[in-house]
């Protein structure tokens, strides 16, 4: 990686990345324009109104750009249908197409859409998982390839007026881009530059950039990686970007992992639209994005910056834990290599034992009021020098009421801090006080804690953490462990990756997901991949044990990590054939 590459200028002050503006239909997104909130449809593209009454329900509940998929020619020229009906009912809400495979599909949406979004793993490209070496020449002749592909779209969303969003994802890189670069975040970068390049050969500049992933460390350091490199190709490279955790899946898990990815970069003052992406209906979405969005704002205007600015104690494009000596405290190690550990109160710990509860796999792990604990401010140097040069291994934490985010207070004391000490995270030094923590907002309880826990684990961050924002003794420390789970750190359940619906998806996602959930849960471990459809499934399958993918209709393919082995399942029997599979492979424990 260039070392030169930098992605904030001011690490430790809050500012918001300035962009160019672009027009989605009568929204503008970037250019100081408030942080649009989106959502997608679920239903079929073809059965025109319910695509335009789910597309009201959005409008309803805050939705300020819909998006469509259009898998087939077909579907994007009933588009026009869908708009024209819109309009009839007063909703002016702009349409953008999701585009996967089929150019043609694109140059027929362009029509009537808003906006078209593309992939540029599959835009020109057909996923064959070759390996490949290519030369520099060879590599050209297909970027040659790509550009006559790509073009006449360029060249229509010109004539048109309309927006692009050329959005990667992990899960579908192309063959070319993996074996250049790797399943890497540069290779998703490098993956939208090439198209970006077109579009600007032509003078096309309405568009705006996605890096998706269903993992959030790779999410946050694919989009860091890509303001560098936009900094660095010139000013005028300044384009908005929309933020996703793509297949975040359901419930608790899938809101943490939104919030623990998108988060993070919106509190860098990074994103200019999101979506929050849930295996729920979409109308569930909305609520999640507002309050996060809500959140980030309310906690950076609380805040002010620091008076210091040392260089940043980790590498902001690539993941390793702070590197703390192994050692062992009140019977319980810490340091890298362990997982950060999960701490309570005295009062927590003594209402969750008398609940008489099993902890199980998520044991409150040490308690706060045992903990010798030096709080050191990380903008006072002479408290950093006294720490440094005490001789042992110490747990460090910020003090309640310091006057920078969270966030900020940690990195900046990951920065000065001899890398011996290990650190714990608490994610507010303003907790709620007594008689008013029952009035919390429990969706913003989630939030607080996993935007802050969540992005500093991201970043290799966090020996122990103490989440406060969560009132309930239980629920504190439930959370506590979903918020390590999804940021990588720790596993103690089964994880999925699922996706959400939409007009490609072969069966009814949030049923199946509940039926999978039912019947292997208690698999600590194993994860499980779970796509509607294969536009995503083979790539954010890589790093899963199974998956599960809608084949056709009625029909499932059973995967391997990301290898199909079982095909046209019918989807009655599929679930027990899932289980099949995972016990061949010696995975399978009876619950």
């Amino acid at each position: 990686m260039d070392e030169k590459l930098v992605y904030l200028r001011e690490p430790y002050v809050y500012k918001r990345r300035v962009t160019r503006a672009v027009r989605v239909g009568k929204v503008q997104i970037g250019g100081g324009a408030p942080i649009v909130v989106q959502s997608m449809l679920t239903c079929d593209t073809m059965d025109t109104a319910k695509c335009v009454e789910q597309t009201l329900e959005l409008v309803k509940v805050g939705c300020e750009v819909v998006r469509i998929a259009a898998p087939t020619v077909k579907d994007a020229a009933n588009l026009r249908n869908i708009k024209e009906a819109l309009l009839a009912r007063g909703c002016d809400v702009p349409i953008v197409a999701d585009i996967h495979f089929k150019p043609e599909a694109a140059m027929e949406a362009a029509q009537w859409a808003d906006g078209v979004r593309i992939n540029p793993g599959n835009f020109a490209d057909k996923k064959k998982f070759q390996v490949r070496e290519y030369t520099r020449e060879q590599y050209e002749e297909e970027l040659q390839r790509i550009e006559e592909c790509f073009a006449p779209l360029v060249k229509l969303c010109l004539e048109r007026g309309i927006a692009m969003r050329i959005g990667t994802n992990h899960g579908s890189l192309s063959d070319r881009i993996m074996n250049y670069y790797g399943d890497t975040p540069l290779g998703m970068v490098e993956s939208a530059l090439e198209y970006a390049r077109v579009a600007r050969k032509y003078g096309y500049h309405n568009f705006v950039f996605s890096m998706k992933s269903s993992n959030p460390k790779v999410m946050i350091q694919a989009y860091r990686l890509l303001v560098a490199k936009l900094d660095a190709e010139g000013p005028d490279w300044n384009y908005p970007l929309h933020l996703g955790v793509t297949e975040a899946g359901d419930g608790e898990d899938g809101r943490i992992k939104s919030a623990i990815g998108i988060g993070s970069l919106l509190m860098d003052g990074i994103g200019d639209t999101i979506r929050v992406s849930l295996t729920e209906e979409s109308v569930y979405e909305i609520p999640v994005g507002r309050a996060l969005v809500a959140w980030v704002e309310k906690l950076q205007a609380s805040c002010e910056g620091a008076k210091i600015s040392p260089p940043l104690g980790f590498d902001p494009f690539s993941f390793e834990r702070r590197a703390v000596p192994v050692f062992e405290f009140n019977g319980v190690r810490l340091g890298k290599g362990e997982p950060a550990r999960v701490v309570v109160t005295r009062e927590q710990k003594s209402i969750l034992e008398n609940q008489g509860k099993g902890f199980g796999e998520t044991p409150p792990e040490l308690v706060f009021e045992e903990l010798r604990l030096i709080e050191v401010d990380p903008e006072n140097r002479e408290e950093i020098e006294k720490v440094n040069a005490l001789a042992e291994t110490h747990l460090i934490t910020v003090p309640d009421g310091c006057r920078l985010n969270p966030i900020t207070a940690y990195r900046l004391l990951d920065a000065q801090l001899d890398k011996r000490h290990a650190l714990l995270i608490k994610d507010t030094f303003r907790p709620p006080q007594p008689g008013v923590a029952e009035g919390l907002d429990p969706l913003e309880s989630l939030i607080a804690a996993s935007v802050v826990i969540g992005s500093l684990v991201c970043d290799g961050i966090g020996d122990a953490i103490w989440v406060r924002s969560e009132p309930g003794a239980g629920a504190a420390l439930r959370l506590s462990y979903n918020i390590l789970q999804a940021a990588g750190n720790r596993t103690f359940k089964t994880d999925y990756v699922a996706c959400p619906s939409c007009g490609r998806t072969l069966f009814n996602l949030q049923a199946t997901t509940a039926r999978i959930k039912a019947a292997t849960s208690h698999l600590k471990g194993v994860k499980i991949a779970i796509m509607g459809c294969i536009v995503n499934g083979p790539g954010e399958m890589a790093d899963a044990d199974f998956g599960y993918v809608g084949g056709a209709p009625g029909k499932i393919n059973l995967y391997v990590g990301k290898n199909p082995v079982k095909f046209n399942i019918p989807e009655e029997e599929a679930v027990d054939r899932l289980k099949d599979l995972i016990r061949e492979h010696g995975k399978w424990t009876d619950p």
